[in-house]
């Protein structure tokens, strides 16, 4: 599937500039599905309808601060991930501990940006996160592999691996999916990619691929899944397109 969406990824760039009020609009249905799938997938009550109102300002009755800014963080994060792309700057720890401090920002200002010092546990997964006294060390592992084998592989390859690699160390306390899927759409962004979204009713299989990935040590059905969104979202674009 890798050459079907690097054909339909050269079809999309024959037609850039797209026009402006149609980038925006995607940009906003992205955004918003994105934010949606994204919190849902780790528990926030929020339907994309409230999302949507929550993103406009408007506070929703019966529903938690927690959850409010949860995607009031969320959109700041995909901000910052924009920003990094327009700046080509390259990945560092540093970008990444500033996406979970966005992520967490209000939320639990404590750990926000902050790497464990407890271990911890990942409910129904069989893989357990690495120590706390290792993550360091194993954050320098994923970013010397990001540089060297990681920059040679194809984006959607290499923000699948990058997603299943910081998910495995799990170095912060909370916030550590939506860190890992903000990762992963910075990748295919900085390749002119448009993001995608995991949806909140896949989630069962994105999970059982990712314990495949970490305990078997088996990275297809991941990217697998991954290649098959990339592929949904271009063929969003294309449509739109009439193309």
């Amino acid at each position: 599937m890798i050459n079907q969406i690097n054909e339909k990824k050269a079809r999309l760039d024959a037609l850039r500039p797209l026009p402006k009020y149609t980038l925006k609009s995607l940009r906003e249905k992205l955004l918003l599905e994105w934010t949606y799938n994204s919190n849902a997938i780790e528990g926030n009550t929020l339907t994309i309808h409230e999302t949507k109102v929550v993103l406009e300002g408007i506070t929703v009755g019966g529903k938690t601060m927690r959850e409010h800014l949860e995607v009031i963080n969320h959109r700041d994060a995909i901000s910052y991930v924009e920003e990094l792309v327009h700046k080509k700057e390259p990945l560092s720890e540093w970008h990444i501990k500033n996406l979970h401090r966005l992520v967490l920002k209000g939320i639990d200002d404590e750990c926000a940006g902050v790497y464990r010092d407890q271990q911890v546990f990942i409910s129904g997964a069989k893989h357990t996160p690495s120590a706390p006294f290792l993550i360091v060390e194993k954050m320098e592992q994923l970013m010397d592999w990001y540089n060297t084998e990681g920059i040679q592989l194809h984006p959607a390859v290499r923000g699948a691996m990058l997603h299943v690699i910081f998910v495995g160390i799990h170095p912060f306390i909370d916030g550590n999916g939506r860190t890992s899927r903000l990762l992963l759409n910075l990748e295919l962004m900085k390749d002119g990619y448009p993001p995608v979204v995991i949806k909140v009713e896949n989630r069962l299989v994105y999970y059982e691929a990712l314990d495949k990935a970490q305990t078997m040590q088996d990275v297809d059905d991941f990217i697998q899944l991954v290649i098959a969104e990339v592929n949904d979202s271009l063929d969003l674009y294309l449509s739109v397109m009439n193309e």
